[in-house]
């Protein structure tokens, strides 16, 4: 599966806008991971958030699934990385990551 240029975010009505933005700027840094990188910590403080806003780890999985399906992007891919010492930057690749 590509990346897809025009989709959508899957958020859920519930949230309040705070929340809303938080989940947008953690998979807008999912997309700077595939198309030029990302710093470790600056996706580590939006997963932080995000995680914040969906605690559930059935949830984030689901929530991933969506985005997935709307982008061809996986966030999994990404936010592994932050497991990574070594890594500064995170860039995913079509392999999965570098």
């Amino acid at each position: 599966m590509g990346i897809k240029e025009n989709f959508s975010y899957p958020l859920d009505e519930r949230w309040n806008v705070q929340e809303i933005t938080d989940v947008v700027d953690f998979f807008t840094k999912i997309e700077e991971s595939y198309q030029k990188g990302v710093k470790k910590q600056t996706l580590k403080n939006a997963y932080d958030k995000f995680r914040q806003v969906v605690p559930n780890k059935s949830e984030e999985k689901r929530i991933y699934r969506e985005f997935e399906q709307n982008s061809g992007m996986q966030p999994f891919q990404a936010v592994k990385q932050l497991r990574d010492e070594v890594v500064k930057i995170i860039k995913v690749t079509e392999n999965g990551y570098h």
